[in-house]
């Protein structure tokens, strides 16, 4: 039986690409996908993720690219435009959960210098009863370290807990580690995938009292997003 659930954040609650920004910038699609493979580049952003002081880091990457100084200070500069917003279908299955009186917890690759930002842009992320954050921790999914301190902290048994995630990789270490995990593909993948563990209940068991209760109000268009 499932007692808790542990939300990942990127990709499965908040939109966020830095192809939204360089997109406007840079001249082709080939260019942007050049300069996030090579430059500043998913193992670039992991260091980030990991607490990595962030003009450290981008200054140590500027003496390598020297020419594309301007490009890589962006980064930092229009993070924020990098959010593409909540993913509003997710959201509405958390708020779902937490009128369930569900305990939910958040685990994150996220650094902590910006993280504070998130918190501001999407008070929803409020809702969780605890949240690791890569960057203050010093550790980052898929490290199984990170795992165990989170169950560590907030007293979870693996078996009694399902973790979502959008990163097979992330999902693969959370199996390793006897944590049930379901990959996030879609907001109905995961209703469907909640409703097998009995976690929500299905369309025909909807509850149309669920809307007063606070279950599903969301639709995108309420103050959690704002």
């Amino acid at each position: 039986m499932i007692k808790a659930v542990i939300f990942d954040l990127g990709g499965v609650l908040i939109d966020w690409n830095p192809r939204y920004v360089y997109r406007d910038i840079l001249g082709s699609d080939e260019e942007v996908e050049d300069f996030l493979t090579n430059v500043c580049s998913p193992s670039w952003n992991h260091e980030l993720d990991l607490g990595k002081p962030w003009d450290q880091h981008i200054n140590e990457l500027i003496d390598v690219h020297p020419t594309k100084a301007d490009l890589i200070r962006i980064y930092k500069d229009r993070w924020v435009d990098m959010l593409g917003g909540p993913i509003h279908e997710t959201v509405d299955i958390l708020m779902e959960l937490k009128a369930r009186a569900v305990p939910l917890y958040a685990l994150t690759n996220w650094s902590h210098e910006t993280f504070g930002t998130a918190i501001k842009e999407f008070p929803f992320l409020r809702l969780f009863d605890g949240t690791v954050v890569s960057g203050e921790v010093k550790l980052a999914k898929p490290d199984p370290a990170i795992y165990e301190l989170t169950l560590s902290k907030f007293k979870l048994n693996p078996r009694e807990t399902l973790f979502i995630d959008d990163k097979r990789e992330n999902i693969q270490t959370a199996w390793d580690l006897g944590i049930n995990a379901t990959q996030f593909l879609s907001p109905r993948q995961l209703e469907a995938d909640l409703i097998g563990y009995g976690l929500i209940p299905s369309e025909d068991g909807y509850d149309e009292n669920d809307d007063m209760n606070g279950g599903g109000c969301c639709g995108g268009g309420c103050g959690c997003h704002h």
